[in-house]
């Protein structure tokens, strides 16, 4: 699959993704332990889900840019 390709379907994905994360992210928010717990901690949660959507965007993104096996397509492109 070439590479624009890729990016635009993961760009699609990861945008439909965050939309959805950030809305239950902002319910959790308003849920009652969140909303009662003490300044400090409401904070960190507030910079962990703020932070944690990265860690399954990963693999997509690793997948976007290539991976090993676009890179051997690549490579016997250039070879023809």
């Amino acid at each position: 699959m070439p590479i624009r390709q890729r990016k635009l379907i993961g760009m699609i994905v990861m945008v439909a993704f965050v939309m959805v994360y950030a809305l239950v992210a902002m319910a959790l928010a308003q849920s009652r332990p969140v909303q009662e717990a003490p300044d400090l901690l409401r904070g960190l949660y507030y910079v962990l889900v703020g932070m944690a959507w990265i860690l399954p965007m990963l693999p997509l993104i690793k997948w976007m840019e290539g991976g090993p096996a676009a890179n051997a397509d690549n490579e016997q492109e250039g070879r023809s």
